[in-house]
């Protein structure tokens, strides 16, 4: 496919199908066909054969390291590269009379021919392949325009007088009368050759990321795994397990597939997959989760699910789902080709009857016509959205923002809805200390002092926020002596002779018989109101007081939500956090109660996001976890954190490399002039056309100062998106 029009057309003849429904498109070059049991794959592709295009079933995703496709991109570079070396001249020797050696245009003739044939083959062989099945998109006008540049220079030089030596090309309004000024058009056919392979080639690197979504989200899970048979350890390939293996996972690996601990308890961080912020106390018996993280203890795991059946696995699907089934945002300049490309065609011969008809001769008539094809050839709508895009892009690479492609900017004008994932994005994504109370007659600091200093001999993710913490405050933290952790419930130590205990209110009061006075608890229950875990502390045989981590509040998070809702945007709290953290979080920022949405699931996020588009919203969403991915994809306009994982970079449309929220609402804002400029592109593009159409027609303008004034809306083009430079925070 080379336009969305193709997609379009290939979309209509898959539906026409009996038990057909089908959506084709045209950015990831896919189709997403549901087929009744009467339809088969193999009549599928012959639709699309008969259509004038090929298909095949898809492949399994690659793992990085396996041979991949071909890249699209590199043919189109070569022919790009070639193309614009061998038409520089072509176009410098026409353009600067001074220039023009004896037998110039013979060599201008020798330099445009293999663009006009090898370089423009693409559209010349796009052209045949509608006309077979009698439809006409851009790159029929822009072949017959080559062509015909090319047949009439050819004409002039053998039969028309241009090929005589001396001969050159004055630069004149009209053309001339009589016989016919012997002109050529050759760096006209060779500049709308390199002008939109310019396009094609931008374009197609663009579409060279469309599988990576998937490949990152494989690149997550283990690549091998400690597997036990009868009681050794024997390291296999990932994909070699089996269900009812048992395999071992030690402190800092990652779980090799979703199971069921067999032994051993530890907390497993499944940030990635869950988006809680806080790891996740396991123990036997318990379910867990491939591709999730270890934090602490060892386990052994009996695998449930593997391959294809995997949570992993299945997000992916989710993933490339929501992908597929993504509006195709066509292009401003394809939804108009339909209608433009014909009335230009059509025009063009009426051009050339009329003046055979009423003109002076068959060279007069023919030059007209030329001029009308030359004229509208769509150099300047070629590059109407490339070079809005590349400056667009760049500008917003110095802010920290990096945009996919065209296709995702129509959605930033129309958004009214942003959907943000809370950890990692709202929020730092980490525990830190944010308070520490103390029972009556002790000291906060005395408290925070022994809790530390006994955390500081532990590696879970809690222990470290509480140490990480205290030195923070205190500076340097006493030593431990008989250091016990008791797996998911506490640990206990002597610091300055005194027997610590730091853990769970449960495990304090049953295992240490420390009960918490009435104080503590009416200050630990506020605490978790918050959202908060709060961290039980004592000693001596009684509870001392009680430590509170939290995922803290990124400072710029309210400024953001202030700044988005100036855009127009309703901010919309999403997580899979529990609710009541989440409803803290939302009133620190600035959201609505009603807006917030916790203790969802992946695939709920995916159903968040599409209930929203339901009900009419153009819904952004904001993440950064491979939670969040299915989700940014199914959303009109997604936007990852840079701090997130791959997966959710490549399932989005933009990037914010600050990990700021702030940075969200600077993309919106680029976002939309970026595609204000590109429709100004257009107008302007189709204005030149318009404008001088009539003055061919009418035998006013001569095809070199058509191509002069392609030439000059080309200009205009590129300096109207060189003005995205100056754009601002």
């Amino acid at each position: 496919m080379t336009c969305a029009s193709c997609a379009a057309r290939v979309e209509k003849k898959l539906n026409r199908m009996d038990g057909v429904s089908a959506t084709v498109n045209y950015s990831t070059e896919k189709a997403k066909v549901t087929f009744a049991s009467t339809v088969t794959p193999a009549d599928l592709v012959a639709t699309v054969e008969a259509t004038g295009y090929s298909a095949a079933l898809p492949a399994p995703p690659r793992r990085d390291g396996q041979p991949g496709e071909p890249d699209p991109a590199a043919a189109v570079r070569r022919r790009l590269i070639v193309s614009a070396v061998l038409a520089l001249p072509v176009v410098a020797l026409a353009m600067v009379p001074a220039w023009q050696f004896d037998y110039w245009q013979w060599v201008s003739l020798v330099l445009a021919t293999p663009v006009v044939t090898w370089g423009a083959w693409p559209f010349h062989r796009a052209a045949w392949t509608n006309l077979r099945h009698r439809a006409a998109t851009m790159d029929t006008l822009i072949s017959l325009g080559v062509l015909a540049a090319y047949t009439w220079s050819l004409y002039a030089l053998l039969f028309g007088g241009a090929g005589e030596p001396g001969m050159d090309m004055p630069f004149t309004l009209v053309p001339s009368s009589g016989t016919g000024t012997p002109e050529i058009y050759l760096e006209v056919a060779s500049a709308v050759t390199v002008f939109i392979l310019t396009g094609r080639y931008l374009e197609a690197r663009a579409k060279r990321t469309s599988g990576q979504a998937l490949r990152a989200l494989l690149e997550l899970g283990a690549k091998d795994v400690a597997v036990l048979r009868d009681g050794v350890e024997t390291r296999i390939a990932v994909d070699d397990l089996v269900v009812g293996d048992t395999f071992v996972v030690r402190p800092g690996e990652k779980l090799a597939t979703d199971g069921v601990i067999v032994e051993g308890a530890s907390a497993v961080d499944a940030s990635m997959i869950t988006g809680e912020s806080v790891p996740v106390e396991v123990g036997p018996g318990d379910s867990v989760v491939g591709a999730t993280t270890n934090a602490a203890g060892r386990l052994v795991v009996r695998a449930t699910r593997v391959g294809g059946d995997t949570q992993l696995a299945q997000m992916a699907r989710l993933v490339a789902d929501a992908q597929n089934g993504k509006a195709d945002v066509q292009r401003l300049a394809d939804r108009v080709s339909a209608v433009f490309v014909p009335i230009v065609i059509l025009l063009a011969l009426a051009t050339l009857v009329g003046w055979l008809v009423l003109g002076p001769n068959a060279q007069a008539a023919f030059t007209a016509a030329v001029a009308v094809l030359i004229i509208a050839c769509p150099c300047a709508l070629g590059l109407a959205t490339p070079t809005a895009l590349m400056v667009g892009t760049g500008r917003g690479a110095q802010l920290g923002i990096l945009i996919k492609g065209p296709q995702i900017l129509e959605s930033t004008r129309r958004v009214d809805t942003i959907v943000l994932d809370k950890t990692g994005t709202v929020t730092t994504g980490r525990m830190s200390l944010v308070e520490v109370i103390a029972a009556d007659g002790e000291s906060e600091t005395e408290v925070l002092r022994l809790a530390g200093a006994l955390e500081d001999a532990s590696e879970h993710p809690i222990a470290r926020a509480v140490a990480d913490g205290a030195r923070l405050r205190l500076g340097a933290l006493p030593p431990v002596d008989g250091f016990a952790s008791t797996e998911g419930r506490g640990v206990a130590g002597v610091v300055d002779s005194r027997a610590v205990t730091v853990g769970q209110r449960s495990w304090l009061a049953e295992d240490w018989s420390q009960h918490a006075p009435a104080t503590l608890l009416e200050a630990s229950d506020a605490a978790e109101h918050l959202g908060r875990s709060p961290v039980w502390v004592g000693w001596d045989g009684a509870v001392r007081g009680v430590v509170v981590v939290a995922d803290t509040v990124k400072p710029t998070s309210a400024e953001a939500i202030t700044e988005l809702r100036r855009l127009g945007l309703r901010p919309i709290l999403l997580t899979g956090d529990n609710a009541r953290s989440a409803a803290a979080v939302a009133a620190q920022v600035g959201i609505d109660a009603a807006d917030v949405v916790a203790q969802v699931r992946p695939a709920e996020k995916v159903e968040v996001v599409r209930r929203l588009q339901a009900e009419g919203g153009v819904v952004a969403m904001v993440g950064d976890g491979v939670n969040d991915a299915a989700a940014l994809a199914q959303s009109d306009l997604g936007l990852a954190m840079g701090s997130g994982t791959d997966v959710a970079i490549e399932a989005s449309d933009l990037t914010l490399v600050r990990s700021d929220l702030r940075s969200a609402a600077v993309a919106i804002r680029l976002s939309r002039r970026t595609l204000g400029t590109i429709k100004g592109n257009l107008f302007w593009a189709f204005a030149y056309n318009l404008a001088a159409l009539p003055l061919a027609a009418a035998g006013l303008l001569n095809p070199m100062i058509a191509g002069a004034a392609m030439a000059f809306s080309s200009v205009f083009v590129v300096t109207n998106s060189l003005r995205l430079r100056r754009f601002e925070e």
